[in-house]
């Protein structure tokens, strides 16, 4: 589709593409947060406006419907099974107690006082596989009894909890969030999540240390919450250990998929950095080419670019574990793996037919349907963003004023959630422009970085227009006050300190 937007030179150039992408963002923060519009619509007609802002010849109109369409279908193509496939893992591990074991472990692995390194561990896991609000109701009862049991961190053990699962939220697949911007900048399942776990680390001990300083100054006693009442707490959270699956086969849904897209990535970089460049290779090929070549010169370029062509073609030697690995850490087989386990777990613990479990998966399938659409639908938007041609504005801006582009990723996103709220879509924004931008510069940096940003600016910032503020104050019984002094900045601190990680990184070890 051709576009208004035309650059002759860089002193002809149009900001036409940057007032698109504003118009576009204010329209989805105004549907979303004041008219009360469902995201996935917000998104799609945000995509259009886009389109129809930036079309100019006849036909344009129905040209956006065609680009909106096929943007939508390449993401679904990209992550809707895979995050299926983490709706039914999730609600195996909650059905079959194998989500309580792993807290429970943790507990008593790291004992009564160190439990907030137990929390904090219980949600950086369980958010990675089960929806941070999932993972805050299962937690949060084990919060409230460990601070009735002790008298006191109460505060310190809530923030725990919500630090490690915002953390893995954002920025470590197979949530959507993260899903979505690792497949938009075409990015390996298996790097992104080996990434998000490592460099969300520094982050979750530093909110760690802010919570212990936070609940010092400030402690918040345990009250009644709605469903929830004090006296029944024990009850609701007391099962016998022997009704619990145990803690290999609770983990190994979630271990499994993690070990063998990693293990692929491992495999496959260790290999592809042992082999040629595409410059040597092109070296080799005019050095063969020219010794006694007796044609023109035009004719020789002609000879050396089918040669290279034909060098690059050539069936990659890889070896059979990489071939093997290829199969297993592909992200569809390594998460079916998984949830095929869960499935198995929860068939046995609840003591299941296959068809009664199958009738389970109603609701965690419809969950992710709508999912699917609102994360498919924010990759259409990012498609038709693409489409204005603002990435030639960006890469023009960025070399006349030298900006950084994971500075840049990180102010956008974190501008966009804090705006309206949604990590997702602050996520669907930020890489919408991103991926469009980096289509014209070459990085001196590895792109994770870019992915990071986006994914560390999403956490920037939770407050009344975040549903996750609203899901840790009320069922933590927080007023709005103590949850804005406590939870909002410690998510910001999570926020800084990793757009810091990525951009030190990316200087120390850039990965190019």
């Amino acid at each position: 589709m051709n576009t208004l937007f035309a650059q002759a030179d860089a002193a002809a150039i149009s900001n036409w593409p940057i007032a698109v992408f504003l118009i576009s963002v204010v329209f989805i923060i105004v549907a979303i947060t004041v008219l009360r519009v469902h995201a996935f619509v917000a998104l799609i007609l945000a995509a259009l406006l886009a389109g129809w802002l930036t079309g100019g010849e006849p036909g344009f109109m129905v040209a956006t419907v065609q680009s909106v369409s096929a943007g939508f279908g390449a993401t679904a193509t990209g992550v809707g099974l895979v995050i299926a496939l983490a709706a039914i893992i999730g609600m195996c591990l909650l059905e079959s107690g194998a989500a309580d074991r792993i807290v429970r472990t943790f507990i008593h692995t790291f004992g009564e006082k160190r439990a907030g390194w137990a929390l904090l561990t219980s949600g950086f896991v369980l958010s990675i596989p089960v929806f941070f609000d999932t993972m805050f109701f299962l937690v949060i009862p084990l919060a409230r009894m460990l601070a009735i049991r002790t008298g006191k961190n109460y505060l310190f053990f809530v923030m725990c909890i919500g630090a490690g699962g915002a953390i893995t939220h954002s920025i470590v697949p197979p949530t959507p969030g993260p899903l979505l911007v690792g497949n938009e900048l075409n990015l390996n399942l298996g790097t992104i999540i080996v990434a998000g776990v490592l460099f969300g680390i520094p982050p979750a001990i530093i909110a760690m240390w802010f919570a212990k300083w936070v609940d010092k100054r400030g402690p918040i006693p345990v009250r009644e919450t709605a469903g929830a009442p004090l006296a029944d707490m024990k009850a609701a959270i007391d099962k016998k250990e022997d009704e619990l699956p145990s803690f290999l086969a609770s983990i190994m849904p979630i271990l499994l998929p993690v070990i063998l897209l990693g293990a692929f990535s491992f495999v496959d970089m260790v290999e592809e950095t042992g082999k040629r460049g595409e410059g040597a290779i092109h070296t080799a090929v005019v050095e063969r080419i020219s010794n006694g070549f007796t044609g023109t010169e035009m004719e020789k370029s002609v000879a050396i670019k089918k040669a290279f062509e034909a060098e690059l073609d050539k069936p990659q030697n890889h070896t059979q574990v990489h071939a093997v690995l290829k199969f297993l850490g592909d992200k569809v087989i390594a998460l079916g793996l998984g949830a095929f386990l869960s499935v198995l777990l929860y068939m046995k613990q609840a003591k299941l037919s296959v068809q009664k479990v199958g009738d389970k998966f109603g609701g965690p399938l419809e969950t992710a349907g709508v999912i699917i659409l609102i994360t498919s639908a924010g990759g259409a938007f990012g498609k038709m963003i693409k489409q204005t041609g603002i990435a030639d504005v960006m890469q023009h801006y960025g070399q006349e004023y030298n900006l950084n582009y994971i500075v840049l990723a990180w102010v956008v996103t974190a501008l966009v959630r804090i705006a309206q709220g949604s990590a997702t879509v602050s996520m669907i924004t930020g890489v919408g422009l991103m991926s469009g931008l980096l289509q014209t510069v070459d990085l001196p940096y590895h792109v994770v970085y870019i992915y990071l940003a986006i994914g560390f600016g999403s956490i920037t910032c939770s407050w009344m227009n975040d549903s996750g503020f609203w899901i840790v104050g009320r069922l933590s019984g927080f007023t709005e006050r103590e949850t804005l002094r406590t939870w909002t900045p410690m998510l910001t601190i999570i926020a800084v300190v990793g757009l810091i990680e990525a951009f030190v990184f990316s200087i120390i070890l850039p990965m190019k």
